[in-house]
C-alpha cells in the first residue's frame, strides 16, 4: 500500500505537505478558509479526505488506572513479536480486532477477545471470489432480499457462531452496512482459530484490577498486555466549522439535505464492495463536479 501510494504521488506530481495538521477550516466571503499550525490556505473548493478512521476511540473501565498492564489502542499496535509468550486481551472483534488476534497467535501469543455486541461475519471469499466482488452484484439488490439469498450460504461456510461465544445480530450484513454505516467483519482467517480454541472469546469487559480484567459474567482473567480494538471517529468536527452535518462521532449525517457550495467528502461513507473501489468513484466524482463549478464561473 504504502509502495502503490508513493508511486501515485510520483505518477501525478503531486507534493504532500507533511507534519502539516489543519486547525481549522470555515467558509469565508465565498471561498474555503484552512488554517494550519503554520500557514492559511484559500480556496474556491476544499476536499476532505481524512477517512472515518481519523480520530482513536479509547473508552475508560472503573478501575483502569490501578491496571499494572500496558493498555495500547489498535493505532498504536504494529505488530505481535513485542507480545510472543503472553497472555494478551483484545477488545473488539471488528476487522481490527480480529486480524490483531489473528496476527498476535501468527506470533507466538495467547490472545482473547472480549466480545461485547452482536456481529456479522463474512468470509473473505466465497469459492475463490472476493467478497467485494460478489457484494457489488448483490449490491443490486434491497440489502434484506440480499441477505436473505446469502443467508445459506453463510451458515454453510460459517456454521452456529453462537456455539463459540459470539452472538449474531438479528439481520444480514448488508442490512447492517446500510443501516448502521459499519462493515461486517471480514473472516481472513481469525475464526478457525476460534473454533479450535486457539483464540479464546470472553463477553464484554466489567472493570479493571490490577493484573487484568473481570468481564461482565464474573470470570476475572490475568493478562500481560491489552490491545483496545474499539474503532474510530472520523472527528469532522474537531476543524470543520459546518454546523448540523455532524453526528456525535463527528461523522458526516447522512440525512442532510445539502453541503455548503465548495466543501467534497471522500471516503467517509462505509460500502459493501470495498472502501478503496468506493473512493475511487468518489474521487472521480468530485473532480467532474468541480470542472463544471468552475466552467460555469
Amino acid at each position: 500500500m504504502i509502495e502503490y501510494l508513493e508511486s501515485y504521488a510520483r505518477t501525478f506530481t503531486l507534493e504532500p505537505r507533511f507534519n502539516e495538521e489543519v486547525a481549522a477550516a470555515s467558509r469565508r466571503n465565498g471561498r474555503w478558509e484552512v488554517q494550519t499550525g503554520t500557514t492559511t490556505y484559500r480556496a474556491r473548493h476544499l476536499v476532505v479526505a481524512t477517512g472515518l478512521n481519523r480520530e482513536p476511540i479509547v473508552p475508560q473501565w472503573p478501575g483502569q488506572e490501578s491496571c499494572r498492564r500496558p493498555v495500547v489502542h489498535s493505532c498504536d499496535y504494529r505488530n505481535g513479536s513485542a507480545y510472543a509468550g503472553r497472555r494478551v486481551l483484545v477488545v473488539g472483534i471488528g476487522n481490527s480486532g480480529a486480524e490483531i488476534a489473528l496476527d498476535l497467535h501468527e506470533h507466538g501469543a495467547h490472545p482473547t477477545i472480549a466480545v461485547r455486541s452482536p456481529i456479522n461475519v463474512l468470509p473473505r471469499d466465497i469459492l475463490g471470489v472476493p467478497v467485494a466482488v460478489t457484494a457489488r452484484l448483490f449490491g443490486l439488490l434491497p440489502p434484506a432480499v440480499a441477505d436473505a439469498i446469502n443467508a445459506p450460504l453463510r451458515r454453510l461456510l460459517l456454521g452456529d457462531l453462537r456455539r463459540f461465544g459470539l452472538r449474531p445480530l438479528p439481520y444480514g450484513p448488508l442490512t447492517q452496512i446500510a443501516r448502521t454505516g459499519s462493515i461486517p467483519l471480514i473472516d481472513v482467517g481469525t475464526m478457525a482459530l476460534i473454533r479450535t480454541g486457539r483464540i479464546a472469546i470472553r463477553p464484554g469487559i466489567d472493570h479493571f484490577v490490577e493484573n487484568g480484567v473481570v468481564f461482565t459474567d464474573g470470570l476475572r482473567e490475568a493478562f500481560d498486555a491489552v490491545v483496545l480494538a474499539t474503532g474510530y471517529r472520523a472527528g469532522l468536527d474537531r476543524f470543520l466549522d459546518v454546523e448540523g452535518v455532524f453526528d456525535e462521532r463527528g461523522n458526516p449525517r447522512r440525512d442532510v439535505p445539502s453541503w455548503p457550495e465548495g466543501l467534497h467528502l471522500c471516503g467517509f461513507r462505509a460500502v459493501a464492495s470495498g472502501l478503496l473501489h468506493h473512493i475511487g468513484r468518489e474521487a472521480r466524482q468530485i473532480a467532474v463536479r468541480i470542472q463544471v463549478s468552475g466552467s460555469e464561473s
